[in-house]
């Protein structure tokens, strides 16, 4: 057998056995050794121990275990709460306006955690009832609070791109600057989609009482100043400090984590059992992340040496695509690897196989990148293996069945396809931020 066939070999039994449903980064290490081992003799050892090494060594990647422990510390500290109350007080005048609420609680709470898990979860047991409560429909509040707890993929200071920035080697700091604007388009979207429906047909989205509706300025501006402006301050800063070049996404992290314990403390939610439960799920977390990378470099390398990366480029270029081809292609193919995979698998495996291509249709990796990102939303929002969707499942009443809440998510389904258009259409949403910044 020639070494590309071995090659398309073993990635077709790696994806065999991501269906069968064994691990994913020992199944790309067992399948990397073993096929090295093959084609390359005792090296591959070798190969795997510096990898190990220089994984646990990368600057970049320091900044995940620090951003996630950010998260997990502003998820315990009972903010989510005093932020959904506030935005809820805020935003009483507007049709829709517990929607509304649910969503700018998810964009803000993605920026400080970025946990698409976490952030349904908890919205899904603070948000989703009070929507029921006050007559939603179902479909309505169900897409809702999924659809608003994907941002964290998006929006900064998202793991996802620094795991991609790390994966092909685009600076971090640009990649935030990239996805500001998509995300904020995204987020706007999603409100004006929720809006327009309520002012259509407003049985979908009972207005609240009078006397939630028509609370004194007051009342809204010390609820805002107590929940919303710190956590706003929080992120701006750790956000400002990248962006503006003042610190490196490592750093930014760190100083992120020491606000996040402050304000834990400042409203006297920081427990020992809190932190500890913090710390244990980082490092189970920012384990998983690494073990990954090393899996997926060592079955990188030996698929492209033994030519399976050859294989797959001289068949996309005898297609003859043009740059927006290949571009709607590889999404195509990101959108339903979504459905069987996380998005660190598709960014730490396929992605890297795509990487090679950009340069045959002179697209540029950062604009790829934001795209990927856009598309992930959809990975965890699409039928039949839909993350969010599960996650609410998992906390809803037993009355909401798993078929409503997919019907919820595919309105929002479409607005992430329309941003991709978007996107595609007008490329300066992305490209221009890290351009006027970065030139």
């Amino acid at each position: 057998m020639s070494d590309p066939a071995l090659g398309v070999l073993m990635l077709a039994l790696f994806v065999g056995a991501i269906l069968l449903g064994f691990p994913i980064a020992f199944t790309l290490m067992a399948l990397g050794l073993f096929f090295g081992y093959l084609g390359m003799g005792d090296i591959i050892f070798n190969l795997f121990v510096q990898r190990t090494f220089a994984v646990m060594s990368n600057d970049v990647l320091i900044s995940i275990p620090l951003f996630v422990f950010m998260g997990y510390i502003v998820e315990r500290a009972n903010i989510l709460d005093r932020l959904f109350r506030s935005v809820q007080l805020a935003a009483g005048n507007l049709p829709a306006s517990l929607a509304v609420a649910t969503m700018l609680t998810c964009a803000m709470f993605a920026t400080a955690t970025g946990i698409v898990g976490a952030t349904v979860t908890l919205m899904g047991l603070l948000a989703f009832p009070a929507m029921l409560r006050a007559g939603y429909d179902v479909r309505l509040a169900a897409g809702t609070v999924c659809a608003g707890g994907c941002l964290g993929i998006l929006i900064p200071p998202s793991v996802m791109l620094i795991l991609y920035g790390a994966t092909a080697g685009v600076s971090v700091v640009q990649l935030y600057a990239a996805a500001f604007i998509p995300g904020l388009m995204l987020t706007g979207l999603y409100i004006a989609y929720m809006i327009v429906r309520a002012w259509l047909n407003p049985a979908l989205a009972p207005k609240l009482p009078a006397e939630e509706r028509n609370v004194p300025f007051t009342t809204v501006f010390l609820a805002l100043l107590t929940s919303f402006v710190p956590l706003a301050l929080l992120i701006s800063s750790v956000l400002g400090a990248i962006l503006m070049g003042l610190a490196t996404p490592s750093e930014a992290a760190a100083m992120g984590v020491i606000g996040a314990l402050i304000l834990a403390l400042a409203y006297r939610t920081l427990t020992f059992e809190g932190v500890k439960e913090s710390v244990f799920l980082t490092a189970r977390t920012s384990a998983m992340v690494c073990w990954l990378f090393v899996g997926s470099f060592v079955f990188s390398s030996v698929f492209g040496y033994l030519g399976g990366q050859q294989v797959v480029e001289n068949f996309v270029v005898s297609l003859n695509l043009d740059p927006i081809t290949f571009l709607i292609v590889t999404q195509a193919i990101i959108f339903v690897l979504g459905w069987p995979l996380e998005w660190t698998e598709i960014i730490v495996i396929f992605v890297p196989i795509f990487l090679p291509l950009l340069d045959n249709f002179g697209i540029d990796p950062l604009f790829f990148g934001i795209l990927v990102a856009l598309n992930l939303q959809t990975s965890f929002l699409s039928p039949p293996v839909a993350m969010a969707p599960f996650y609410l499942k998992g906390v809803a009443p037993k009355s909401v069945t798993i078929e409503s809440i997919f019907a919820g998510v595919m309105p929002f389904l479409y607005i992430v396809v329309f941003s991709l258009v978007l996107v595609y259409v007008f490329p300066g949403i992305v490209l221009w931020l890290p351009n006027a910044l970065y030139n």
